[in-house]
């Protein structure tokens, strides 16, 4: 699942989340049900450290032009092995293999408000 920062000043550089809360849009479905495509997100670079279940924002080593949203399964290599919460679709690290954080998905503010909480790994 893509996602792409909704107001950015630098569209080359979609692989950096600069603001203390930056908004991102959803495309895709491998996120289903959890986030669907469309859904407008809240990411918040740094804070707490990412923990297994989390869903974030990441660049795969081997994709780095592409923003992801996933869900972190277990740190791996220096970054972090993640799983789509659609086990129908496998473009995440079971395709591409180990990616970098650049932020952890707090919210989901259009259209149905409210967190996007951890499930359990």
């Amino acid at each position: 699942m893509e996602v792409k920062p909704v107001d950015t000043d630098h569209p080359g550089e979609a692989a950096r989340l600069r603001r203390p809360l930056t908004a991102v849009l959803v495309t895709g479905p491998s996120m289903a049900p959890t986030l669907r495509h469309g859904d407008a997100v809240l990411v918040r670079p740094g804070g707490r450290p990412i923990r297994p279940g989390d869903v974030v924002v990441a660049v795969f080593r081997t994709r780095p032009e592409l923003l992801v949203v996933k869900r972190a399964v277990r740190p791996q290599d220096g970054g972090w092995w993640l799983h789509g919460d659609n086990d129908l679709i496998t473009d995440d690290s079971r395709a591409y293999g180990v990616a970098d954080v650049r932020g952890r998905v707090v919210a989901r503010y259009w259209p149905r408000p409210g967190r996007v909480p951890p499930r359990r790994i």
